[in-house]
C-alpha cells in the first residue's frame, strides 16, 4: 500500500513550516504567492491528497455539500449542477448529488441521507409533489445551512436563488398578446410549487390587464414533463374546433415539447394553426421542427449564485436569508408566429416594467 504524502514532507522540501503549507493549500490570504506556488508545485509532484477525515476532526466540518435535484432528464438542472461544481471546486468542497425524481418521499430520504453524512450545507430544488415544508423548517431551526435554488420554499427563513417567474411568464404572455393573439390557453404546472404558482399568476396578470377572457377549459394541468404536456394539449384539441385556443403558453419547455407533438399528431401546424411558447430555453428548444419561443433561464448562473451563498452561510460570512433574483431573457423564435429574422430581445426584469 502506498504511503500517504504528509504536510510535513511538503514543508521539509519547500523549506517552510507545516502551518504555511496548510495555509497555502487551503488558499488562505496570509501566504506569499511565490510560496504558495512552490507549495502547490511540490504537493502535485509528490501526489499529495488531502486527508478530509483528519481535517474534519479538527475543524468539525466535512467539506462536503449536498445537492438535491428534482430531475436530471432535461438540460436545465445539469447546467445548474455545472455552475455549483465550479464554485465548489474553487472552495475545496466536495459535492454529493441526490436525485428526488420529483417525489416528496424520495426528497425526504435524500435530505435524511445528507444529514447522516454530516454535509456542511444543502442546496435544494423542490420536487413537484412536495406539499409540506416541515422538514425544511426543521433544518433551518437546527441552523443547518440551506439554500433553495429555482424551486423554492418561500417565507420560511431560507435563501432562494431563482428568476422572477411571475414577471417572466407575464412578459412572454404579453408577447403573444402583442402579436395579436386573444384566445390563449395555459398549460399549468403544480400550483403547490412556487414556480407553478408564480408562472400561472404571471399568465393571469397579462390576460387580465389586456381585458382578455380566461376560460376554465383553457387552463389545463400539465406538470413539468413532456407526457403531461402531450396529454394537456390533447385535451385542448379535443374541444370543438370553434372553442379551441389560438395560442398556448406552457409552464416550461418540456411541457411545450409534449404539446407540440400532440399538435403534430392531430395533423395541425405550428404556428399556423396553434402558436406556442415555453419557459426555460431547454437545449432542444431551437432544434424543434418549429423552433420554440421561450424564456431563457441562466441555469449556470443560478447554480453559481446558490453555491456562493451556501458557502458564505457555512463559513459565517452571511447569516440573513435573501431572495436572489437572476435576470431572464425572452428568446423569440418561430413557434409564436414571428419571422425568422426577429432579433433576440433582452429583458431586464428589475429595470423594465412589463405592465401595459
Amino acid at each position: 500500500m502506498a504511503t500517504r504524502v504528509t504536510l510535513k514532507q511538503i514543508a521539509e522540501e519547500v523549506g517552510v513550516s507545516v502551518m504555511t503549507v496548510s495555509r497555502a493549500l487551503n488558499n488562505r490570504s496570509n501566504v506569499d504567492e511565490n510560496t504558495r506556488e512552490k507549495v502547490v508545485k511540490v504537493a502535485n509532484r509528490l501526489g499529495y491528497r488531502p486527508n478530509y477525515i483528519a481535517k474534519s476532526l479538527v475543524t468539525n466540518k466535512t467539506y462536503t455539500i449536498g445537492v438535491v435535484v428534482p430531475e436530471i432528464s432535461h438540460s436545465f438542472f445539469p447546467e445548474i449542477i455545472r455552475g455549483i461544481e465550479e464554485i465548489m471546486q474553487k472552495k475545496n468542497y466536495q459535492l454529493i448529488l441526490m436525485h428526488s425524481e420529483e417525489n416528496e418521499r424520495r426528497e425526504k430520504e435524500a435530505i435524511d441521507t445528507l444529514e447522516a453524512k454530516r454535509v456542511d450545507g444543502i442546496l435544494i430544488s423542490m420536487a413537484e409533489t412536495v406539499n409540506s415544508f416541515e422538514q425544511y423548517r426543521r433544518l433551518i431551526k437546527s441552523e443547518h445551512p440551506v439554500v433553495f435554488y429555482d424551486r423554492c420554499a418561500r417565507d420560511i427563513g431560507a435563501t432562494c436563488v431563482s428568476v422572477n417567474d411571475e414577471e417572466s411568464q407575464k412578459m412572454i404572455t404579453q408577447h403573444l398578446i402583442d402579436h395579436g393573439y386573444q384566445k390563449i390557453a395555459y398549460l399549468s404546472g403544480p400550483i403547490d410549487v412556487a414556480i407553478g404558482k408564480d408562472r400561472y399568476s404571471g399568465f393571469l396578470k397579462a390576460m387580465h390587464e389586456n381585458g382578455l377572457e380566461v376560460r376554465d377549459e383553457w387552463i389545463v394541468q400539465s406538470g413539468f414533463q413532456e407526457t403531461g404536456g402531450y396529454e394537456a394539449m390533447s385535451k385542448l384539441l379535443s374541444l370543438p374546433k370553434e372553442m379551441r385556443p389560438r395560442a398556448v403558453a406552457a409552464v416550461n419547455d418540456p411541457a411545450a415539447f409534449g404539446a407540440m407533438q400532440a399538435i403534430y399528431d392531430h395533423n395541425l401546424r405550428i404556428p399556423e394553426d396553434v402558436a406556442i411558447v415555453g419557459f426555460s430555453d431547454d437545449i432542444r428548444a431551437k432544434l424543434m421542427p418549429c423552433p420554440l419561443t421561450t424564456i431563457h433561464q441562466p441555469a449556470y448562473e443560478v447554480g453559481k449564485k446558490a453555491a456562493k451563498k451556501l458557502i458564505d452561510l457555512i463559513e459565517g460570512r452571511s447569516t440573513e436569508p435573501e431572495d436572489i433574483e437572476i435576470k431572464t431573457e425572452l428568446i423569440i423564435r418561430e413557434s409564436c408566429g414571428c419571422k425568422q429574422n426577429f432579433n433576440k430581445k433582452f429583458i431586464d426584469l428589475k429595470e423594465k416594467s412589463l405592465s401595459k
